[in-house]
């Protein structure tokens, strides 16, 4: 999956099936590598998708807040 085609839903449901496989002891070990990096991409682009989120939405109500004085 391109990161364009990847949204914060998509990012964080394929970051659970990760920690449910390694939970579960399902990854075999020459994945394991592959699997923790993947999973810290993930975590990386849903940090960034929260902070941007968080960021426009600060911005939205300062404009609301401003509009009403």
């Amino acid at each position: 999956m391109s990161k364009q085609e990847l949204n914060y839903n998509k990012a964080f449901a394929e970051l659970e099936k990760i920690v449910s496989q390694m939970e579960n002891e399902e990854i075999q070990i020459d994945e394991l590598a592959l699997k923790v990096k993947r999973a810290s991409e993930l975590i990386k682009f849903c940090k960034e998708k929260l902070y941007n989120s968080e960021l426009e939405i600060t911005k939205v109500m300062k404009e609301i807040s401003n509009d009403k004085k």
